[in-house]
């Protein structure tokens, strides 16, 4: 059996008048939408020195319609007032058929295939460029950050302790109904190898309950804390109804990035994983901390994709 670790730092009516009066109007009119017409022109242009390409942010065709052209001049808006680098790139359909998910290798756990225990991984096998957001505990309820994150149309999983987030399961009812997923991160977080069998599955099929009671489903998806976990975590949460245990790859934080692979990169289909935390636990807020993750993998030409999608 394998025990793994890992530390866990932390959106007039005309008048009946005719002549030169309406041929006034008229040009004015077309001037307008002239005008118009250029300035949407000039939006669609920053998006090419932003480096979008096809499947990753731009438009695969070209001769986009007006719609089109209407909500990219609003993401770039969006982007502006929120002090990003870039508009972040547009993640591509999920996929049709789902990826194989399989534990990480050296994180399996014993009996871990012929008892089917959920597999803990780190990234999903995709040949896409995409990373998956994923938000742990609920500590900080910044109503900036889901502000700025449903302006900016960037999905997220978020993972909740539910002794951070019972004083205000309003917050996260709010999360939810902006499309973002709620998944289980047992009940008072705590390093679930040093608990009984019966103990973790306490913590983690107490947890099933009150999302079921809070948010009207049992998630298939929980995160052990601190990523530990031994088999017992896994066959509890396998009674719980729990499918998938993610973990991450990368960690981001308000001033650094942590990486779980020596070369510190980014891959295609990495877990990236932050927390609800603000100035009392760091040197800035939810969306100074969003801010750094969104510029980085925009630069390095990552679109941020929903996880339940690709499971």
């Amino acid at each position: 059996m394998r025990l793994v670790l890992q530390n866990d730092k932390y959106r007039a009516r005309w008048g009946a008048g005719a002549g030169a009066r309406a041929r006034k109007l008229a040009v004015g009119c077309c001037a307008a939408a002239l005008a118009s017409t250029a300035l949407l022109s000039g939006c669609a242009g920053e998006d090419s020195r932003a480096g979008a390409a096809p499947g990753q942010g731009a438009p695969a065709h070209p001769g986009p319609h007006a719609g089109q052209l209407t909500e990219h001049a609003r993401l770039v808006a969006a982007a502006k007032r929120w002090g990003l680098q870039q508009v972040p790139l547009t993640p591509p359909p999920p996929p049709a058929k789902k990826p194989v998910i399989t534990a990480r290798a050296g994180f399996e756990v014993d009996h871990q295939e012929d008892w089917y225990l959920p597999p803990v991984f780190t990234t999903v096998p995709t040949k896409q460029k995409i990373v998956f957001l994923t938000i742990d505990d609920g500590s900080e309820k910044d109503p900036r950050f889901l502000q700025m994150m449903r302006e900016l149309k960037i999905p997220y999983t978020a993972f909740l302790s539910n002794y951070l987030v019972k004083d205000d399961y309003g917050y996260f009812r709010r999360m939810q109904s902006y499309g973002h997923t709620l998944n289980n991160h047992t009940l008072h977080h705590p390093y679930l190898p040093g608990l009984s069998y019966e103990e973790q599955k306490k913590e983690i099929c107490g947890m099933q309950d009150i999302m079921e009671k809070q948010f009207g489903e049992r998630p298939k998806v929980f995160r052990p804390p601190y990523g530990n976990y031994n088999q017992d975590t896994l066959i509890a949460a396998k009674t719980c109804g729990i499918k998938y245990a993610p973990i991450w790859n990368e960690e981001v934080f308000v001033d650094h990035w942590e990486y779980r692979e020596d070369d510190q990169k980014l891959r295609r289909g990495d877990i990236v994983l932050t927390h609800f935390r603000g100035r009392d636990d760091w040197n800035g807020t939810m969306v100074d901390d969003m801010r750094r993750f969104l510029d980085k993998v925009t630069r390095e030409g990552y679109a941020v994709a929903r996880l339940e999608d690709y499971l």
